[in-house]
């Protein structure tokens, strides 16, 4: 009797037939082990689920050629090792149950059996209390004999994609496969500083991390410019924790290749949890500027869905909107503590000068309403002067100031060319002589001698009003130091502890304006219903079906928003009311992109985004700008709100507002000691 005949026909259907076991591993490798990387991702979640301290990464050839990874786990009894290379054999997980609270790294049980599938695989393994190690070489199907090795886990991986040559033909150079393995270790071994990693190429050691703790292992793998400019996070609330380091924002890269971010130990790439950390940077960091963090976001297993993903990279949490609002506040108030006072509580800044005359700030009438008060003023307030040859005073001061004050213009001293300055309010701050040389004497009174000689004392100049003593400069709450000078109507001269400090007074006076802006926003706000502006005429537009749905499911947190947005129709919305404060902005636009945030975030920081860019906007144009001579009272007084401002050390464009240059630098610029 003849077979049945199996070709399909041009006209007939073609026949449906059961995959062969190794052609279904093959596909699923097709998922899971996409490059070599993947491999040693899976084989290292493998290893630190068996409780391995230590683990050996050993590469040949970009991993093309050889993977073996080697731990000290708890090992395979060898009646299991067969099924520990078949399909869908794992354990991890026997149930649903245990599906949704997925507590280790690994649980689909796919891994060896796609990599078994396109590589030729020798699994060796040893428990504690077997005599000797086993071995199987090849698929399940493969004996179990023994062998030799010291207690846990090696996976010998050679010729990767050796029967699936079109695969192989898709892989980069041997230094780009390499290096998309080493990240792998790196992400990885940047979870577990409990554990030591060694990774080697072509049989050379090329890194090795011992156990250590989390801040010497993110210094040792993302570099000491980021172990010198991170902040330590670890806050909770409820079910939730996140812990780690976070970049400050002048360590910030041009490429988003510092940031790991990891999820009961795994390494994800969520797009919750990069909005929510890139909302916190906005008011402190460049949009083209990315910045660098180490965070860890514990949570009960059944909150988030790790089986997203073939790659397991991607999750999905049970309430994203909580998630994404804690992290956001989380590394906001990290960042809130980027000033000079971030070490110890920050002061209450010093007076001004009695002779300085602080009038009330004077804003625009803007969409903002009651919130910009008349009697709105930030403590300092810079005055105009008139030249230096107006003795009289009688010039009026420039638009938007203060009118100029006579006995508050620096007198300028034609012996030296500098700036002589009454000092009487810091009383013990200063150094000099008498009461009347510390309120007359000019900041280059030399002591004058004859000639100069290997005596120091000599050829130093005294004692001036200028000079700060050491006892108040070496005080934690006064880490930006005393005003000496201003350079070119731009920068602020100031002598600290460490040496000297660099600042841009329009820089810093924005972020000052800017975050006492914010307070009273938010103050003005609180305990108040979203203020709306009614259109007269709705505003209608097209929309698709996910948009419409948005509507219908997020209704109530559009109109906490201050939106009202209406389905007209299936494929029709109306937009009826936004918020006041962006009652300009196009509402189409608007309105398209807050749904977007709801959608994907289940919430929207536009409203506080587009609202903070006003403010910012109108902080800038309201600081100090430059080419105004200030007082070195005035000085002062900017310098010690800065200490008491959050988020004192960038402008809200992300500039930096001040640097610091200690004595040992300025000692090797002019080769002291040398």
């Amino acid at each position: 009797m003849n077979a049945p005949d199996t070709t399909p026909s041009s006209t007939g259907p073609r026949p449906i037939r059961a995959l062969p076991d190794q052609l279904i591993s093959q596909i699923a490798a097709g998922e899971v082990v996409e490059r070599p990387s993947a491999v040693v991702k899976e084989l290292l979640e493998n290893a630190l689920d068996a409780g391995a301290s230590q683990i050996n990464v050993r590469l040949e050839e970009g991993g093309v050629k050889r993977i073996a990874i080697t731990d000290n786990g708890r090992g395979i009894p060898p009646e299991q090792m067969p099924l520990a290379l078949a399909r869908h054999a794992t354990s991890k997980i026997a149930s649903l149950d245990d599906l949704e609270n997925v507590g280790t790294l690994g649980f689909r049980g796919e891994a060896l059996a796609s990599i078994a599938s396109v590589a030729s695989v020798t699994l060796t393994s040893r428990t504690a209390d077997a005599a000797h190690a086993w071995e199987i070489v090849g698929s399940h199907q493969g004996t179990v004999a023994p062998s030799s090795g010291a207690c846990g886990t090696t996976v010998d991986v050679q010729d990767l994609y050796f029967n699936t040559p079109a695969r192989r033909k898709f892989l980069k150079s041997e230094q780009t496969e390499f290096g998309h393995c080493a990240e792998v270790v790196r992400r990885i071994a940047l979870a577990r500083p409990d554990v030591a990693f060694t990774l080697s190429h072509n049989g050379r050691t090329i890194d090795h991390w011992n156990v250590t703790e989390m801040a010497k292992r993110s210094a040792h793998i993302l570099g000491d410019g980021f172990a010198e400019a991170r902040l330590h996070i670890d806050e909770a609330a409820g079910p939730l924790r996140l812990h780690g380091y976070t970049g400050l924002p002048t360590a910030s890269k041009a490429r988003a290749d510092g940031q790991f971010f990891y999820v009961n130990g795994r390494f994800v790439r969520d797009k919750v949890l990069v909005h929510a950390v890139k909302a916190a940077y906005q008011d402190v960091l460049h949009g083209d500027r990315f910045p660098s963090y180490v965070l860890s976001l514990d949570l009960d297993p059944a909150l988030v869905d790790v089986n997203v993903h073939p790659s397991k990279i991607e999750v999905r949490f049970r309430d994203s909107r909580a998630v994404h609002q804690f992290v956001f506040h989380a590394v906001q108030r990290a960042l809130a503590q980027t000033s000079a006072t971030a070490h110890g509580s920050a002061p209450s800044p010093l007076p001004a000068a009695d002779s300085l005359e602080t009038t009330p700030w004077r804003g625009e009438q803007t969409s903002f309403g009651a919130l910009l008060k008349p009697d709105y003023a930030p403590t300092f307030s810079p005055s105009p002067f008139a030249k230096p040859g107006n003795a009289s005073g009688g010039a009026a001061g420039s638009a938007g100031g203060t009118a100029y004050a006579p006995h508050s213009a620096p007198r300028f001293d034609a012996r030296t060319g500098g700036v002589a300055q009454s000092t009487e309010r810091y009383g013990a701050l200063f150094n000099g002589g008498g009461d009347d040389a510390r309120s007359h004497a000019t900041a280059g009174d030399y002591s004058r001698s004859d000639s100069l000689s290997n005596d120091s004392d000599r050829a130093l100049p005294q004692a001036s009003p200028f000079t700060v003593s050491p006892a108040a400069m070496a005080q934690e709450e006064f880490p930006l130091g005393f005003a000496l000078a201003q350079l070119h109507g731009i920068y602020i001269l100031a002598q600290n502890a460490k040496g000297l400090v660099l600042v841009d007074m329009h820089a810093a006076h924005e972020r000052i304006l800017y975050e006492q802006l914010k307070q009273a926003l938010e103050s003005h706000v609180a305990g108040e219903a979203m203020q709306v502006q009614p259109l007269l005429i709705p505003v209608t537009f097209y929309a698709d079906a996910i948009e419409v749905a948005t509507v219908h499911e997020q209704q109530e947190t559009l109109q906490a928003l201050g939106f009202d947005i209406a389905a007209l129709s299936p494929t029709t919305l109306a937009v009826r009311s936004v918020p006041v404060l962006l009652k300009n902005a196009d509402a189409q636009t608007l309105a398209r992109d807050v749904l977007r945030d709801v959608r994907e975030f289940g919430g929207s920081r536009l409203l506080i985004e587009r609202q903070h860019e006003l403010l910012g906007t109108l902080a800038c144009h309201t600081a100090v700008r430059a080419n105004r001579i200030l007082s070195v009272q005035e000085m002062n007084a900017l310098l010690r709100q800065m200490e008491s401002t959050e988020r004192a050390d960038q402008c809200n464009h992300g500039r930096p507002t001040w640097v610091q240059v200690e004595i040992g630098a300025l000692d090797k610029l002019f080769l002291r000691g040398q």
